[in-house]
């Protein structure tokens, strides 16, 4: 058995590769901005091209680290099979996925639009089997890689009008457990991060609006908003050696919302 590594080195992601779906603004850019921080040559994706293009340059200044960008609709089968293809291109198949972009789409049930479950559906869920199919390939041949999925408290705790939100990042819980029954035998290890509420550039109504971040305030242990920051070393934990032996899992980051009642 090889030596592991100690201390700090552990979460060392220089010469690893990383994609981040979703990672032209919000917890995704966050999220691309601390692997690149930690060593890692990331890619930046998005459907936008200038606004993905922006966030790598900005964080390839920030960090020093080699930042690309990759455009293609995460919902296209097709589209993800060609966009893999220049992400591969680039820097060959990823050493970290993570599997972040996702939407929302909020009405009480007997309201819910076949469009709108389908559109979640397609981003939040279908997506993740996509890519992660897509790169499990390429993982299996190299005998190594890490999978993370960004979930949520609604994998565990409901409240009006998500029903379908909710159950699509419960499915991502399930799912990950079953991408480590199928991989682990080859190295590979995937894992959850499921966040609370955290303020971004999609929840300014949320947090603008003072009775419903008073409930959060409340409702939170911590008693504040998440920082999309307060993800990153979860992040990294997962993404590098420090967590070879951990599989299956969802690490829930939400300031303790779902210890309590």
């Amino acid at each position: 058995m090889t030596a592991l590594p100690a201390g700090l080195a552990a979460f060392d992601l220089t010469g690893r590769t990383a994609l981040v779906t979703g990672s032209g603004q919000g917890i995704g850019r966050t999220l691309a901005e601390g692997l690149a921080g930690a060593g890692a040559t990331v890619i930046v994706h998005g459907r936008d091209a200038a606004k993905a293009h922006a966030a790598a340059t900005e964080i390839a200044q920030t960090t020093g680290a080699t930042v690309r960008s990759v455009v293609f609709d995460v919902t296209d089968s097709a589209a993800v099979d060609t966009g893999m293809g220049e992400v591969e291109a680039l820097v060959g198949t990823p050493d970290i996925l993570v599997n972040n972009a996702g939407v929302q789409r909020r009405a009480p049930i007997a309201e819910f639009t076949d469009e709108d479950w389908d559109v979640l559906v397609q981003t939040n869920l279908a997506s993740v089997f996509r890519l992660s199919r897509r790169i499990a390939a390429g993982m299996i041949a190299r005998g190594s890689g890490k999978i993370i999925q960004i979930g949520s408290v609604q994998s565990q705790l409901a409240r009006p009008s998500i029903a379908a939100y909710s159950a699509t990042k419960g499915a991502i819980v399930m799912f990950t457990k079953g991408l480590c029954a199928d991989l682990a035998p080859h190295g590979i290890q995937a894992n959850a991060i499921a966040p609370g509420y955290f303020a971004t550039e999609l929840t300014q109504a949320l947090v603008a609006d003072e009775e419903f971040s008073a409930w959060v305030r409340g409702r939170t242990p911590a008693g504040r908003w998440g920082d999309t920051r307060d993800l990153v070393g979860a992040l990294l934990f997962l993404a590098s050696g420090a967590s070879d032996f951990v599989n299956g899992q969802t690490l829930f980051v939400d300031g303790g919302m779902t210890a309590v009642v």
